[in-house]
């Protein structure tokens, strides 16, 4: 399995436009001769474009620094110098793209093929062939190529998923996950097991009313996440993208924890690291319940009942639960999935338009 990286820093430059050409004809039987130099090529652009079949920024750990090829000088014989050649890179979908020295989002990566250019070719200068004039027959001059343009950026993946699983460490994300499924993350009895996101597709329905949910079991978090403790904010991030949560708690005996205290302090870390996501469906769900304690099991139902929540018990061991647990996310979530940039970021324009423009609310 690939190392999973979600951010990374690079420097991009795109290749500088050829010059142009200062030449003459020198050819038998043409005694006037005249200008004849040919335009330079315009540089390559440095390209980013999201695709599905990226899930990690792990091609950026080591290769930091991302060139873009210089247009070729133009030649004799009005002869046009070669283009340079642009740098397409793949990234997944769901990266974010900033311009490292302000913090400024620049581009917002969620749709497959989207193609934005971060930084743009210089173009290729004109030869002495364009300057020529009935007062100035032998321009002795010709025009440089476009200067290149260079930025330093840093990228930041958020998982694409519509549904994001949390809860404390061993609270059975990772079993529901590949029992849904043909995701296949690592499961052990220890905490941390998950050190981050994996993602699967649950199918619900039949042909051809099939729907596609990715789901997303993202690492446990702990007391203080928010601030730095345990995996951090490092894998929050992630839940921001999601459209509906469910929130796992423990039931069997070896949970020191309470159910309610458990979720209480999950979901205390989850606003403090945004206030936003308060507004998103949320699911409390109880697991492990072929195992669970009946003392904690029957706290749990109450807990719920107050607050007026669904009764949501499963094991995933047993499939006990699943069905209604899966047919409430199936009337949950709409048939399409909203567009994540929608949101707070739409699309600048055409992606051959500025470089570096920032994406601003609303779009066009």
């Amino acid at each position: 399995m690939p190392q999973f990286v979600d951010e990374a820093r690079v420097f991009v430059e795109s290749g500088k436009g050829g010059n142009g050409c200062v030449s003459f004809r020198r050819e038998k039987f043409v005694p006037r001769g005249g200008p004849d130099g040919g335009d330079g090529g315009d540089g390559g652009s440095v390209i980013f474009v999201g695709t599905p079949r990226k899930s990690t920024l792990l091609d950026f750990k080591h290769r930091s620094t991302l060139k873009a090829q210089p247009g070729e000088a133009g030649r004799g014989k009005k002869q046009h110098g070669a283009n340079g050649r642009s740098l397409v890179l793949e990234v997944p979908l769901g990266t974010q793209i900033f311009n490292e020295s302000d913090g400024v989002l620049l581009h917002d990566l969620t749709v497959p093929g989207r193609r934005v250019f971060v930084a743009k070719g210089g173009r290729g200068g004109r030869g002495n062939v364009h300057f020529a004039t009935p007062t100035r027959q032998t321009p002795d001059f010709s025009e440089p190529g476009g200067p290149s343009q260079s930025f330093q950026l840093r990228l930041e993946l958020k998982v694409m998923a519509r549904v994001g699983l949390l809860g404390f460490p061993n609270a059975g994300k990772s079993t529901f996950l590949s029992r849904v499924t043909r995701a296949h993350p690592r499961i052990a009895s220890y905490p941390f097991t998950t050190l981050h996101p994996h993602l699967g597709v649950l199918i619900l329905g039949t042909p051809p009313d099939e729907k596609e949910i990715v789901i997303a079991d993202l690492p446990g978090l702990i007391e203080g996440a928010h601030e730095g403790k345990g995996l951090g904010i490092r894998f929050l991030k992630h839940v921001e993208r999601t459209e509906v949560l469910l929130h796992f708690v423990d039931l069997t005996a070896e949970n020191s924890r309470e159910p309610e205290e458990a979720y209480a302090i999950v979901r205390n870390e989850v606003l403090s690291f945004n206030p936003e996501l308060a507004r998103k469906p949320e699911f409390l769900v109880g697991t492990k319940k072929d195992a669970a304690d009946p003392e904690r099991l029957e706290r749990f139902l109450a807990f719920l009942r107050t607050q007026g929540r669904p009764e949501l018990v499963i094991s995933s061991h047993t499939g006990e639960g699943l069905g209604d647990l899966l047919s409430l996310l199936g009337r949950t979530l709409p048939e399409f999935p909203a567009d994540p940039s929608a949101t707070a970021f739409a699309p600048s324009g055409d992606s051959d338009g500025s470089t570096l423009v920032p994406e601003r609310m609303g779009g066009e």
